[in-house]
């Protein structure tokens, strides 16, 4: 193999450290809406409110991707984290509702700069081995979901809620030192601009592929909405403690850094259906032990939980650039986007189940309903992936 052509480790572990700068700052907002409801007496609508407007700009993913592939994709990698840093380090001193909207906006906006063309760029540093460089980039946000909010409590309790503007320099730096480090790797979509076929032939002839993996999220949705979005209001229902409750989703959490960093690997050894169909039939058998389980084995059984729950993040990423495409930038943002609103569906449709039926009942619905997601591993076509499109 051609030195070229090997696993360009240095630079997946650089992408991989702007997702974690990133999605650090990223993971400010809900360890202090507490703190924002108070200080602008806004209610718990409105504050919930503000995830939505940070996630809508999710919906713009595919033509942020046409864009991306028109463009220097690593220059949105570069100042995408100075950009969220600047904007969620702000949020501590809005002055008013509509302020604080605009922030978390602009911020939405930079994720959204940032996620679409990273994987792509994963792609190119992994070359054969995308199932491993999507782990390490995986793992990278996993990571960030696990110290951000751990840094901005930590600013609050040395400098106040107005005082976290003072993080901003954090993420300048990590620009910055990203700047130098990665605006000199040439990127095949950089400057190849021919096209075999245009965008929109492009998701016609790779629609059967994402209604096989919408279909396969949709159906893992609700579990994954249950287990983790859910998990400390089930626990406490069942009688935990909320220090237990907050425990467990940590070690959840934990569990699936470990998943995202093994399934993409072992997905390269063995392939990505047969990952998929393991993960499919492992977490509704998994999720089913933890409903029917006594307090002595729920620990046990989150930690196999997480591993598996998260293990498919790496795997449908990699599946999806494993496709020989120009447009790889805009087949990413048509992925990302499914799995925006198809998830942000199920919340919805699990939170309402749980105050309908309880939230007993829809665990063990949304256990049963993953089951679903088996048949449309089997669906997904190699053939189709594999053509140039």
């Amino acid at each position: 193999m051609k030195k070229s052509e090997n696993f360009q480790h240095s630079n997946v572990l650089l992408i991989s450290f702007a997702h974690f700068v990133h999605d650090s700052f990223s993971a400010f907002l809900a360890p202090i809406l507490p703190l924002l409801i108070d200080k602008l007496g806004i209610t718990v609508f409105l504050a919930g409110l503000l995830d939505v407007v940070r996630k809508l700009p999710s919906l713009a993913n595919p033509f942020v991707g046409l864009i991306a592939d028109k463009v220097c994709v690593r220059y949105f990698i570069i100042f995408a984290p100075a950009i969220t840093a600047i904007a969620m380090s702000l949020i501590g001193v809005a002055p008013h509702y509509i302020v604080l909207v605009i922030l978390i906006f602009v911020a939405g906006i930079s994720s959204t700069l940032f996620h679409v063309p990273a994987p792509v760029m994963i792609k190119h540093v992994s070359h054969k081995q995308i199932g491993k460089g999507m782990s390490f980039y995986m793992l990278g946000g996993e990571l960030a979901r696990t110290l951000g909010p751990l840094t901005i409590l930590g600013a609050i309790s040395l400098w106040g809620l107005e005082g976290t503007y003072r993080l901003i320099p954090l993420g300048l730096i990590a620009s910055t030192f990203l700047y130098f480090r990665l605006r000199k790797i040439v990127i095949k979509n950089d400057f190849d601009m021919k096209r075999e076929i245009g965008a929109r032939k492009t998701f016609i002839r790779l629609l059967p592929f994402f209604l096989s993996l919408a279909g396969f999220t949709f159906f893992r949705a609700a579990m994954k909405a249950a287990l983790t979005i859910y998990l400390p209001t089930y626990l406490t229902s069942q009688g935990s403690s909320l220090w237990m409750a907050g425990i467990s989703l940590s070690i959840l959490q934990f569990a699936g850094a470990g998943g995202t960093i093994f399934s993409g690997i072992i997905s390269d050894k063995i392939g990505r259906k047969y990952s998929l169909l393991i993960i499919s039939i492992m977490n509704p058998i998994l999720m089913w032990l933890f409903i029917t389980s006594n307090g002595n084995f729920i620990i046990p059984i989150l930690i196999i939980t997480g591993f598996f729950l998260f293990g498919s993040g790496p795997v449908l990423l990699a599946l999806v650039h494993d496709i020989d495409s120009k447009h790889m930038s805009f087949i990413n943002g048509i992925y990302m986007t499914i799995n925006f609103i198809l998830s942000s569906v199920m919340i919805m449709l699990v939170g309402f189940a749980a105050d309908k039926i309880g939230l007993d009942l829809t665990y063990r619905i949304s256990a049963l309903v993953s089951l679903g997601s088996i048949p449309f591993v089997f669906l997904i076509s190699k053939k189709k992936i594999k053509n140039k499109v």
